[in-house]
């Protein structure tokens, strides 16, 4: 029986947990989110309709039934009409051929709400191998009951507590995946970090290239929220994204949703063919760029050769072994005439070739970007704390309205960590910490140095924060 209790996220992430572990065994680990996510997305939905159902009622309709009546002719009352195979309530009365029946009702779902497509399509609770179904029948009706123990709805649970929940779940997962999970995920406290960085403003459009489950995004508007609050009078962030895999694309979207964020999501493949352009064919540009892409992504040096958005001839064409300097120069072209960008790559994206006697393609990118001054801070991570490697990382910021000219502030983060299982982590106040010296532009012996971009040229463009380069 469904509790009507207000969930705390503890409660909230415990369930949800509880739901998950059901299918863990008969699914492999990089897929049962497949299952699982668009299964708790669609409980939110089925419970956001009865609340919304059920507010027509008691402000116009007089009855739940008449309200049920009314919106099912007019979809327009509510944000997303729900058909009755896939309310809830239906779900939950299932005792047999359960994953045909949830894949209808995904499926429906998506036929009468366009916003929600690319979400579900991809999920077929019925999948079998070897002549059987991937999820037994009774796996799935447990499932649902766990899953209808508590109410999703609006006064039941806050978009952003459930939102908290979701990332939970994304972590949980790709402790669970290992590699492949730097393909959706991206640490909370790296998201933090760039967000604060990034400082959105009123009315900011927030691009990110390869965006994944959405976290960077989000995290962008949520830094705003903490900054601006959700006054209606002042302007919002917008948020866009693009995604090459499917599978993340729909996290990407669901993810958005959940916090009850409207973002502009597309699917594709960002250096190939960029998803946002304007209507003569240009490329569109953005207030900030954020993103956490593939790191040292081998790409055809044709896709750089033949753009046809020159997105590659400022600096140069990037190598072919490694597109760190290519997914800079696309957000760097995605950008506006005063607008910041924030990344995270490789660490050897800001030394390799340095020091080396002849020509080396990301040093040559290097030093365009720095002789032009656009070069404005690059920190370095500690170790271990993305899920699909071990090595550390660096966020390389680029601004075009620099506030401190001529000057590169080195961040060496490396140390500032708390040892976790299985991976370490900045907490709270290594995010405070790291940000404050970003924000108030200081040195911090053992931990920060301001350069002048003369010192970088004589460093041969090498930006890695190993202080000694520079003392």
């Amino acid at each position: 029986m469904t509790e009507n209790t207000s969930l705390d996220l503890s409660t909230l992430e415990n369930w949800l947990w509880e739901a998950a572990c059901v299918i863990r065994g008969p699914v492999d680990a990089p897929k049962y989110k497949d299952y699982i996510l668009p299964l708790i997305f669609l409980k939110r939905l089925s419970d956001v309709f009865e609340d919304e159902v059920a507010r027509l009622a008691d402000e116009i309709f007089g009855s739940v039934e008449e309200s049920l009546e009314q919106v099912d002719e007019d979809h327009e009352l509510v944000r997303f009409y729900i058909p009755q195979i896939a309310r809830w309530p239906s779900i939950a009365r299932q005792t047999t051929n359960i994953g045909e029946y949830l894949t209808d009702a995904v499926r429906a779902v998506a036929r009468e709400n366009p916003k929600l497509q690319g979400i579900f399509e991809h999920v077929d609770f019925n999948a079998r191998a070897v002549g059987q179904p991937i999820i037994d029948n009774d796996r799935l009706f447990t499932l649902v009951q766990i899953l209808s123990r508590y109410r999703l709805g609006l006064k039941d649970v806050e978009a952003d507590i459930l939102g908290r929940a979701y990332e939970y779940l994304l972590r949980k997962f790709a402790e669970g995946q290992g590699q492949s999970a730097g393909e959706f995920y991206t640490p909370r406290e790296v998201t933090w970090l760039m967000a604060y960085i990034l400082d959105p403003q009123p009315g900011d459009e927030i691009y990110d290239p390869a965006c994944g489950s959405g976290g960077l995004l989000i995290k962008s508007v949520l830094a705003y929220r903490e900054a601006y609050g959700t006054d209606s009078q002042i302007a919002p962030v917008k948020i866009y994204g693009q995604e090459i895999n499917f599978t993340t694309f729909a996290m990407a979207k669901m993810n958005a949703f959940i916090h009850d964020l409207e973002a502009e999501i597309r699917l594709g493949d960002t250096m190939a063919r960029p998803a946002f352009t304007n209507p003569d064919g240009s490329l569109r540009v953005f207030d900030k760029v954020t993103a956490n892409p593939m790191w040292n992504q081998k790409f055809p040096l044709s896709i750089y050769e033949e753009d046809p958005f020159d997105r590659f001839k400022f600096g140069g064409i990037p190598p072919a072994s490694s597109a760190d300097w290519g997914w800079i120069q696309h957000m760097f072209a995605s950008l506006k005439e005063n607008g910041k960008m924030a990344v995270v790559l490789d660490t050897g994206s800001v030394s390799r070739g340095s020091g080396n006697q002849g020509s080396n393609r990301e040093r040559d990118i290097r030093k365009v970007f720095v002789e032009n001054d656009l070069v404005e801070c690059v920190i370095l991570l500690p170790e271990n704390l993305f899920y699909n490697t071990t090595a550390p990382g660096i966020i390389l910021v680029i601004n075009k309205a620099k506030k401190h000219p001529g000057e590169i502030l080195l961040i060496n983060a490396s140390r500032l960590f708390t040892k976790g299982r299985p991976k370490n982590y900045l907490d709270d106040d290594h995010i405070k910490q790291v940000y404050e010296i970003y924000r108030d532009w200081r040195e911090e012996e053992g931990l920060s140095k301001i350069i002048r971009t003369e010192e970088a040229a004589r460093n041969d463009y090498n930006l890695s924060p190993s202080l000694e380069l520079y003392t």
